[in-house]
Parts: structure tokens; sequence; C-alpha cells
């Protein structure tokens, strides 16, 4: 029988953490939540540091799934829904015991359940959270999807409910941005786009493809006998326990319609500017860029950076009852309370162009332009700003100083861009470093020649050795890489004299601005994320 001790005491006996930082994430923590994972969200412990102190004090060993030969015979005996709920997964039998993988092996009210339910006197083992999720997926589907492809009939509408549920449950598990059906000539594979990175994790019958894409396209309000054009939709619901909000966009192949699934998890969906990873110096010039009372502020960098993140951020910092806030977006992606969303119709007119005109007469204070697309939206953003608002919008540009002749590229008046730009952000997503499985190397000579050229030196390098915390990926979650450029009067006098983009950026520099590559740089010598990482993102090394 195992030792029931605290948690809490254990990590102590173990010097992980002092009795302070046990009351704080007690004080903290939510209703149902663990201790456990109070202290990791707080960052005080890690996965690993939590696995090892369970094996050690309990004698309880770990086990990593990735690979581990599951007894599918005994799934039977927990169900999906206990094992997603608890985070556990039976392995086999062995000794007349039932090993039962946990994540919590402190859980004795599980242990005892299970024991009543199975019959079996349990003999739990330690493993990772996510690696106890994708052996969920990996497993309980399997034997669902072999079920339902039995069963198909046409009349018979459930199994295509459980699938779509378990693939929507399963992106959300693996904190996926995105899911992707793809039809293939005999089968549809399903790719789940994490951390920035597609994978593929399931494989569909082909006799299951119409009666999928159906499914989701009824949900999304589509029209589901139009399938020779593009359509887009989009469905609010909850998946397990968690609100979301899904993007359906349906584009038509030579194999069928392919399907892409946006997740936006609406608990997680808001976050504050101190959660963006701008570095102290970049968070004070962008604060000051946000709190002026007009000018206009924007976002750069490519589809898929976190501009949009960056923007509600901002806008939810400067939300309060004294200001009129105004946003015209396509889409809206998150509801913000005590703001006023306008969602573009092209079908009825209503574009940026139009939605921005009208909300000039709205009497804002600040307004969000969700992006400029086109001189028109351009030149009223540009005149906004100069009459009193405080505007932000987004573009796509390779870095904040191109975005200035990018603006004029589009038809407006320099001096329009001189007087309205107030400041530019140029932003760009990387992966982060597995906090579990961090190793230290030596850097290379062609890595100590980077950092001399942008000003830095470096001793020693991380990277991600691959665990099961990470799915032996060496990455998880993703961080922000930022530049700030605040445009003061020198910068507005060069351009108005035709000074080069070359000679704007010396200046720049000249004044300790931070770019792309720098902040990229600290953030690697930091421990936060790879060398490989920002080597790809970078447009200047």
């Amino acid at each position: 029988m195992i030792a029931r001790k605290r948690l809490g005491d254990l990590l102590q006996e173990a010097a992980l953490v002092n009795e302070d930082q046990i009351n704080e994430a007690l004080t903290n923590k939510t209703d149902n939540q663990k201790l456990g994972d109070a202290l990791l969200e707080h960052g005080y412990i890690t996965e690993r540091q939590l696995i090892e102190v369970l094996e050690f004090q309990l004698g309880i060993p770990h086990v990593s799934l990735y690979r581990y030969p599951i007894d599918e015979n005994v799934l039977g005996f927990v169900s999906k829904e206990m094992a997603q709920q608890n985070y556990i997964i039976p392995l086999k039998i062995q000794d007349n015991a039932l090993m039962i993988a946990m994540r919590d092996p402190m859980d004795y009210y599980i242990i005892d359940d299970l024991e009543m339910a199975t019959g079996f006197s349990i003999s739990p083992v330690i493993a990772a959270k996510d690696d106890i999720l994708y052996a969920i997926n990996k497993y309980y589907f399997k034997n669902e999807a072999e079920m339902t492809e039995e069963n198909t009939g046409e009349e018979d509408e459930a199994p295509v409910i459980r699938l779509l549920d378990q693939l929507l449950n399963t992106g959300i598990q693996l904190k996926a941005s995105d899911i992707h059906i793809d039809p293939q000539e005999r089968n549809v594979n399903v790719r789940y786009r994490i951390d920035g990175r597609l994978q593929t994790e399931k494989l569909i019958p082909k006799q299951m493809q119409n009666s999928l894409i159906a499914r989701i396209k009824i949900l999304a309000d589509l029209n589901i006998t139009q399938t020779r054009l593009p359509q887009d939709g989009r469905i609010k619901t909850t998946v397990g326990v968690t609100p979301v909000d899904l993007r359906i966009s349906c584009l038509p192949t030579v194999h069928g319609e392919k399907i892409v699934i946006r997740i936006l998890d609406l608990n997680n969906a808001l976050m504050h500017l101190n959660e963006l990873n701008f570095s102290d110096e970049n968070r004070k010039k962008y604060n000051q860029l946000i709190t002026q009372p007009s000018g206009l502020v924007l976002l750069t960098g490519p589809t898929g950076s976190g501009k949009t993140s960056t923007l509600y951020a901002s806008i939810n910092q400067l939300n309060s009852e004294n200001v009129n806030i105004v946003t015209v977006e396509d889409p809206v992606e998150f509801q913000l309370e005590g703001i006023n969303q306008v969602q573009v119709n092209s079908a009825v007119g209503l574009n940026f162009a139009s939605g921005l005109r009208s909300i000039l007469r709205q009497d804002p204070n600040i307004i969000m332009v969700g992006e400029i697309r086109d001189q028109e939206t351009a030149e009223i953003a540009i005149r906004a700003s100069l009459t009193g608002h405080l505007v932000f919008s987004t573009l796509h540009t390779n870095s904040a100083i191109d975005t200035i002749p990018r603006l004029i590229d589009m038809g407006i008046e320099p001096y329009l861009v001189v007087s309205s730009l107030s400041g530019i952000v140029a932003q760009r997503l990387v992966r982060k470093l597995c906090r579990d499985c961090l190793m230290e190397r030596e850097p290379t000579k062609m890595e100590k020649e980077i950092f001399l050229n942008n000003g830095a030196e470096v001793d020693h390098l991380y990277y991600g050795q691959g665990c099961s915390v990470c799915h032996q990926q060496g990455y998880r979650g993703r961080i922000a890489v930022q530049e700030v450029l605040t445009v003061d009067e020198t910068i507005k006098s060069m351009l108005l004299n035709n000074k080069s983009i070359a000679e704007i950026r010396s200046y720049a520099k000249k004044q300790g601005m931070v770019f792309l590559i720098q902040d990229g740089l600290e953030k690697v010598k930091s421990g936060l994320t790879s060398m490989e990482e920002i080597m790809q993102i970078s447009i200047r090394l």
C-alpha cells in the first residue's frame, strides 16, 4: 500500500519549494485545481521535478508512453471519459494487478474507485499529463474509429457526432490552434497545428468523409449542397468544459472539400500585455505609445505571428468606462466586455473603409482596425489618427521600418504618414524550449559570430533534449519576439527629406532600438528559445 503523504510535504522535503510558495499557490488556485498544477502554473517547479519527487519519495516508477506497448485489451476497464477527466490510462495486467499510468499517483480516491470498479488491485505508475493525453487520443480513438468503420449506416448519425467530438477534444487537449481535415484518394488525414507545426495524428476512413464534412457544415450554418465554392463559417460551442469559438473554412479540392477548423479557446483568449514576452525596454516603449491620446500604432508581421493577441491585450489594457473604444474586424476574434466591435460584412457592403467612416461619427476615443488592406482604409485610419483619435491596426511587412515605405507604396502621401505614425511593432512567434528537458551546449563558431555581430557575447546555448512532458519535441508552447520603433521628430524629418530606409535604420540603431534578431538572441541567451528557431524568423543576421 502506498504511504499516504501530502504533496506539499514531499516537495518541501525535497527542498523544491518553501512554505510561502505553497501558501501562495493554495491562495491563488482555482476551486478544483490541484496544488501540483498551481505550483506548475506559478513556475515554482517543473513537471519533470514533480515526477522525480513522486518517483523518489513514493517509490512509484515513471514511464514514458511515447513508444510504450499498451495492451489494448485492458482499455475497457477505464472509460474514455474517466481517463480524460483524471489523466489516467490502463497499461497492462501484471502479477494480478492492473497497471495504471497516472498524472497524480497521490489521487487515492481514484485508486480506490478503480479497485472497486475493476476488481483488481491497482499498480500506479507516473506519466506526464500530455503524454497521457496523447496515449488516450491514440488508443481510445483507434478503437472508436474501428467501431465506427463497422457501423457507417447512412441513417445512423451517432458515429459522425462522436468522431467530430473526438477530433475537437483532441485539438483542445493538444492545445492545437488549427485542425486540418485533408481528403486524400484512399482516406482522410487529420492534422493538428501545435506550436506552429503541423503534425498528422489520425486517419479517417474515406467512407466517413462526406458525413463528417456535412456535420461540420450544418453546425457552421453553411450550405451543405454547395461543394464547388469555398465557404467560411463559425461555431460557438463547448468542448468538454472548455468554451470555444471555431472558425470553419471549406475549400474544394480534387479529393473533396478540405476543412480547416481554427480553435479559439475562450478561457485562454485574452492575455495581459505583461504576458506577451516584451523585453523590459520594449514594454516601456510600447506602453508609452499606447498611452498617447492620439496617433497611429501599427503591428506588423506575417499571418500567425500573434498580432491579434497583442492588439487585444493593448485595447483591453486601455478599456475603461471613460473611453469609447470601437473596433472594425474581419472576423471579430474575441468578444470583449465594454468594447463596441463591428464585424465586416462584404455581402452588404460593410468593409473596413465604410465601417471606419461610420465609427468616426460614433465619438470614439480609441479605434482598432483589424487590418489595413488597401489605400482607402489606410487613408481613413491615418486621418482619424490626425483628428485626435488613437488608432491601432495591423499590416503585413517584414520589419517595423519596412512598414513606412509599404504605406507610401499603397499611395498614401508621405506627409500624412509622417504626421500620423506614432510607432510600429514588428512581431514573430517562436517555439519555447521545454523547461523539463532543457540542456546546455557549446555555441558553434558561426553562432558566436552572429552574437558578436549583434553586439552580444555568448558562452553557452540551450536546446530541448525531448522528454515525455513535451512528447519528445524539445519545445512546449510559443513566445513572441518583437522590435518596437518609436517614430520621433528626427525620423519624421528624415522621411520628409527623402532619406533612405537604410539611413533611418542606422539612426534607430544609434538610438538603441532593439531589432527582431537582437530580441531573439536575448531570448536564446536566457534559455527561452533555441538558436534554430531564431534563425528561421530572422531576416537580418
